[in-house]
C-alpha cells in the first residue's frame, strides 16, 4: 500500500457528487442543530471534564487540541457565550495563535461513561480580563488567558463512534507499556542521541514531577 495512487475517477471533489453517495439526511438530524446553549447543552458542559478544540491557521493548516480540567471547567456565561481556561502547557500556543489568525473554532465535549458527545461551533477570542479569569482559578492560580467562544451552532452527536471504539470499556483498555514512554518517543522523533535506561528513567520521572508542579 506504500505510495498508493489516488485514482482520479474515484475522487469525490464536489458537493453534488458527495451527496449522491449517501441517503438524504433525515429531518431530525437537520433540525437538531440549534444556535444557542439550551438547558441540555448547559447540563452536558457542566458535567464534562474534557473537550477537543479544532482551529485553523491563517494559511489553512488545521489543528485539534485537548483541554481538560475538573468537570464543569468550561464556564457558560449566557445562551451564546462560553469561556475555556487556558492552562499551562508547552507554550507552542498552536490553538491561541490559530484563533488570533482565524477565529472559527469547533468544540467536542466528552463525559466519561457517556457515549454521546456535544458539538459546539462558533468564533473565539482571547482575553486576559481579570474579571473573566478570576472564576477560572484553581489552587489560587489564574490562567494567563481564556478563550471566549461566541456560539453559532450546538448539537448532540449520537453514540456510534464511541460504541464502535469501545472507548469507555475497561476490558478494551490497552496496556500503556505496549509503547515507549512519551519521553522515549520524543527523543526518537527528534533524533536525539540514545540515552541509557537510567537516564531515560530519570527523564520520565522528571516529566511526572513537572506534571505535578505545573498542572496549573
Amino acid at each position: 500500500m506504500t505510495n498508493m495512487p489516488l485514482l482520479a475517477e474515484y475522487l469525490v471533489d464536489d458537493a453534488a457528487s458527495l451527496a449522491a453517495l449517501f441517503p438524504p439526511t433525515h429531518d431530525r438530524a437537520v433540525r437538531k442543530c440549534i444556535d444557542h446553549l439550551d438547558r441540555h447543552a448547559r447540563d452536558f458542559i457542566a458535567r464534562s471534564p474534557f473537550l477537543c478544540i479544532g482551529t485553523q491557521s491563517g494559511s489553512g493548516t488545521a489543528d485539534v487540541s485537548p483541554r481538560g480540567d475538573p468537570a464543569g471547567f468550561v464556564q457558560v456565561l449566557n445562551d451564546t457565550t462560553l469561556v475555556i481556561p487556558d492552562r499551562p502547557g508547552n507554550n507552542r500556543l498552536d490553538t491561541l495563535k490559530n484563533i488570533v489568525a482565524h477565529p472559527a473554532v469547533g468544540l467536542l465535549f466528552l463525559i466519561p461513561g457517556f457515549e454521546e458527545t456535544l458539538r459546539v461551533n462558533g468564533h473565539a477570542r482571547i482575553t486576559r480580563d481579570p474579571a473573566v479569569l478570576a472564576p477560572l482559578a484553581i489552587n489560587d492560580r489564574l490562567p494567563t488567558v481564556a478563550i471566549v467562544v461566541t456560539v453559532h451552532e450546538v448539537f448532540l452527536h449520537c453514540a456510534k463512534a464511541l460504541r464502535r471504539s469501545h472507548l469507555w470499556d475497561a476490558d478494551r483498555h490497552q496496556d500503556r507499556r505496549a509503547m515507549p514512554s512519551l519521553v522515549a518517543m520524543i527523543l526518537d522523533q527528534t533524533a536525539t542521541p540514545p540515552v541509557d535506561a537510567a537516564a531515560l528513567a530519570q527523564m520520565d520521572a522528571d516529566l511526572e514531577d513537572a506534571y505535578q508542579r505545573t498542572m496549573y
